[in-house]
């Protein structure tokens, strides 16, 4: 499947460094508002075309399919844009900055009938679809405790009075929408849309947010999550039962995660990861698109809204 690509930055690189083991994938063109910037890009990653209309690199017949890494505020317009002229979607989380924009987005996959899924690549990772199987295990639930701090680099460069696109509000960016989808979304994922949200936030001077914290709540169990770009943090993840908790490396990229029973007991549930955590969103999106569903049956269409619903409260 060829595939074209919008945005040429680092998640970029990542994304096309594990899809490469896909049998099934290819890139035909790559978009970038500059042609300087897209054949570097095209030399990087040997792409034959280059495209600086983005209405002709989805016209053109050189792809089938389009993967989105673009600055938040642009996934939407992006999103409907490529599937109005029949191009499949693979965005990057998250994949749009309000409700009224998801609700647009959905539209015109199903107008259109081309397939549109996130890539939140943590909930369609092996490890992840294993944790599901295995959640009723802990008995009753009663507290997620979910967390992604990472200190960002482009926050030194903040502080010295260069504001870099991660601290960019007006590009849709900042702690929740970049590091707090990850914690998000799983819980969405696991247990539905929260009753009520209590949150907190710290707001740099650019009007992004730094850091900050969300209570979800479920009347019979809460979830808290804290996100930052301002600071670190090292502690696991944690699903408390009244059985027993069950522990996560790295919520947004979980590779090992143990059941601690309360009897002292241990299981591990983690499944080994043959591939790179990208490759298995991309793997998932081709599927779809192969078996002409227009959503995936893990990151649908429905959670996708559930999540942009709490991460634009």
């Amino acid at each position: 499947m060829k595939f074209g690509i919008i945005g040429t930055n680092w998640i970029t690189d990542r994304l096309l460094a594990a899809a490469k083991e896909h049998p099934e994938f290819s890139v035909g063109a790559v978009y970038s508002r500059t042609e300087e910037t897209g054949r570097a890009f095209a030399e990087k990653h040997n792409i034959e075309h280059v495209y600086t209309d983005m209405i002709e690199m989805f016209q053109s017949g050189d792809i089938e399919a389009v993967y989105i890494a673009s600055p938040n505020a642009f996934h939407a317009e992006q999103s409907i844009s490529a599937m109005n002229n029949g191009i499949h979607v693979l965005c990057e989380k998250p994949a749009v900055t309000s409700l009224i924009e998801m609700d647009q987005v959905i539209k015109a996959s199903n107008d259109h009938q081309t397939t549109y899924m996130e890539a939140m690549k943590s909930t369609v990772t092996p490890t992840f679809l294993n944790l599901k199987e295995n959640l009723a295990k802990i008995g009753p639930l009663r507290r997620f405790v979910f967390h992604y701090n990472q200190y960002s680099s482009r926050y030194d460069k903040y502080k010295d009075g260069i504001i870099e696109n991660a601290f960019k509000p007006e590009l849709g960016n900042g702690a929740k929408t970049d590091l707090g989808v990850y914690c998000i979304a799983p819980i969405v994922h696991l247990v539905g849309e929260p009753k009520s949200v209590l949150k907190n936030t710290y707001l740099l001077s650019t009007g992004a947010d730094g850091q900050g914290s969300m209570i979800l709540n479920y009347d019979e169990f809460e979830a808290v999550i804290m996100y930052s770009k301002i600071s670190d943090s090292h502690s696991p993840n944690e699903i408390q039962g009244e059985n027993g908790v069950i522990e996560i490396d790295k919520i947004s990229d979980p590779e090992k995660i143990i059941i601690k029973y309360k009897d002292g007991q241990t299981e591990d549930i983690s499944i080994k990861h043959e591939f790179n955590t990208m490759y298995y969103e991309v793997e998932e999106f081709i599927k779809c698109v192969k078996n002409n569903q227009i959503e995936s049956t893990i990151n649908t269409h429905e959670i996708s809204r559930s999540v942009t619903k709490v991460l634009t409260l």
